[in-house]
């Protein structure tokens, strides 16, 4: 891997004003986990120390329903119409994943469909719990029609799992890893990820502990949970997930990520700024270094899976990274 692979980092975030201070006056955070800083100037400086040409940038957990079904509208309308002029403004520097008012899902109808066509989003963001109800949940149905039809981007993000968070623990130290593996099987078991074939769902952080936990998963459901499912169409379902790197790129996390994943179905993410830079070079290192690759697949995790999904980016190069 070169010094500046032109990274495309599907796993970065944003932190609009509006957002942050409504968080702020009802003393939410994420999870535990403090709401960081942002600008633009910021996270472009820290794309060009990481060799990240384009972060493809998202609201982060608790997202924007916090608990009223008309306040969520209005707020994920104010953070998507922010982040649509940071795209505006370094188009080549800083994509979109729109916010979605789960769980309102005539709104989130409206939102996507307003996000998409006239923000010219590159996507969508959903927490993977919604106020507690998880994405595999039936009423949710029409949503994930719509995003099929469009084939849209769908990038999970963990929330705060509905319990307790340990003690003296922040949610996204081990909780939000749990969280998406919830989510993911919850899908896979309610037939989401059979039913809708086009859309192309990212799981956040190497997708949890799915790719080391898949066979039990597979196994279990297939002899004791649903036997009309065979083991191998539980495993096809979960492989159709694509997956971020952001905070999974270890010695022992990469190894098994890469063995379950379909070729072309791991991104590079880094999850700034609530990952502070240092954090994300300490991830980078083992990235750069992991020795198991097979051929070309180091530039597709930087940016070729991504050019992919995302090909409005495939122009954009190591030009965009000032070294």
């Amino acid at each position: 891997m070169t010094a500046f692979p032109a990274r495309i980092d599907v796993h970065q975030h944003i932190v609009p004003p509006a957002w942050a201070q409504i968080l702020d006056a009802r003393g939410l955070d994420s999870g535990g986990w403090a709401i960081p800083a942002w600008s633009a100037k910021d996270a472009i400086a820290m794309m060009d120390e990481q060799g990240i040409a384009t972060g493809v940038l998202s609201v982060t957990a608790p997202g924007v329903h916090l608990g009223d079904d008309a306040e969520a509208r209005i707020l994920a309308r104010t953070v998507n119409e922010y982040g649509a002029e940071m795209v505006k403004d370094h188009p080549d520097r800083i994509g979109s994943f729109a916010s979605i008012p789960l769980p309102d899902v005539h709104a989130a109808l409206e939102e996507a469909a307003y996000a998409l066509d006239t923000l010219n989003a590159d996507g969508v963001v959903l927490m993977s719990n919604a106020r507690g109800r998880y994405l595999g949940d039936p009423d949710f149905e029409p949503l994930w029609a719509e995003l099929d039809r469009r084939q849209a981007v769908v990038f999970v993000h963990p929330a705060q799992p509905p319990m307790p968070l340990l003690a003296d623990t922040p949610a996204p130290l081990a909780d939000y890893v749990f969280d998406t593996t919830r989510t993911a099987v919850n899908m896979v078991l309610k037939g989401v990820m059979s039913r809708y074939p086009n859309m192309k769902v990212i799981l956040s952080h190497g997708g949890g502990f799915l790719p080391y936990a898949a066979y039990r998963f597979s196994g279990l459901t297939a002899t004791v949970v649903d036997p009309s499912r065979s083991a191998e169409e539980i495993l096809r379902d979960l492989k159709r997930f694509y997956f971020d790197t952001a905070l999974a790129a270890s010695p022992s996390a990469l190894p098994s990520l890469l063995a379950f994943a379909e070729p072309g179905h791991v991104l590079y993410g880094s999850d700034w700024p609530f990952a502070p830079e240092e954090t994300g070079s300490y991830y980078n290192h083992y990235l750069e270094t992991y020795p198991g690759y097979t051929p070309g697949q180091a530039e597709a995790i930087n940016r070729g899976s991504a050019e992919a999904l995302f090909p409005r980016l495939a122009h954009v190069s190591s030009a965009a990274v000032d070294p």
